[in-house]
């Protein structure tokens, strides 16, 4: 059985897909791009800004479905420049301070709305 975990406080999906699907005890995150969900704007100011924003996204979806940054056990970074790795994870390791997650960082030639970095996870409770 699988749950659609959807939230107004994360962006809304912008194709075919669902912000997480929640299966038994595991939480499927879509990626998440630096979108703003008040606005619907992209946060590009920095690579800092983005990642941050990125991350304020993921804290939502996993909010919603009543977990946190702690029942992450997996993330995919993508990214579109592999000189932002150092900064990405700077902002990434403040949401895992014990325990961090198996994780993959990737650079990637294009991501959707031209993003610089584009995140998703899987969390179990």
């Amino acid at each position: 059985m699988k749950k659609v975990i959807s939230t107004h406080n994360a962006p809304v999906a912008i194709g075919p897909y669902s912000q997480a699907i929640l299966s038994g005890n595991t939480l499927y995150c879509s990626g998440q791009i630096a979108i703003n969900p008040a606005t619907g704007n992209l946060v590009l100011d920095n690579i800092t800004t983005e990642t941050t924003q990125v991350m304020k996204n993921i804290a939502a979806v996993l909010k919603e479905a009543e977990m946190g940054f702690n029942h992450v056990v997996k993330c995919s970074i993508f990214m579109k420049n592999m000189s932002d790795y150092v900064k990405i994870n700077t902002v990434y390791a403040q949401y895992f301070k014990e325990t961090p997650p198996a994780r993959e960082a990737v650079q990637v030639s294009v991501l959707p709305k031209n993003v610089n970095v584009e995140i998703s996870v899987i969390a179990v409770k």
